[in-house]
């Protein structure tokens, strides 16, 4: 499928625009454990997360609160703290993170499979 371009040079398929701010390995599971758990401070989402590396982590998250996905608050501490939340706009993929999760839940275990399968057999 062809993905058109506008005159301005924008995508103009909302689900590829969509792939290219939430897309990747993990940014989906960082608004995931944001948008279910709540507030998080980074040393917790690398628990939660442990085959992410540092630098990764870093940038997902700074790139997440840059499109306005979360918010990151920082305290005037010693040591200092920062927070990651889900913020209001982020809220709004919750709806489509709980699908890819019930997909994933009802799928997954099909998708597991090394030996080729019907995939015909899985759908309901």
């Amino acid at each position: 499928m062809a993905v058109e371009i506008g005159e301005n040079g924008k995508l103009k398929c909302s689900i590829e625009y969509t792939l290219k701010k939430i897309g990747g390995k993990w940014k989906t599971v960082i608004l995931w454990h944001l948008g279910t758990d709540g507030v998080h401070r980074y040393n917790e989402l690398r628990r939660l997360m442990p085959g992410v590396a540092h630098k990764v982590l870093s940038q997902q998250l700074k790139e997440l609160e840059e499109d306005g996905f979360i918010n990151r608050t920082s305290y005037d501490t010693v040591p200092p703290k920062v927070e990651y939340s889900l913020s209001v706009f982020g809220s709004t993929l919750m709806p489509v993170l709980q699908a890819m999760h019930q997909w994933g839940r009802q799928h997954g275990p099909f998708l597991a499979e090394e030996s080729p399968v019907d995939i015909s057999r899985n759908i309901d």
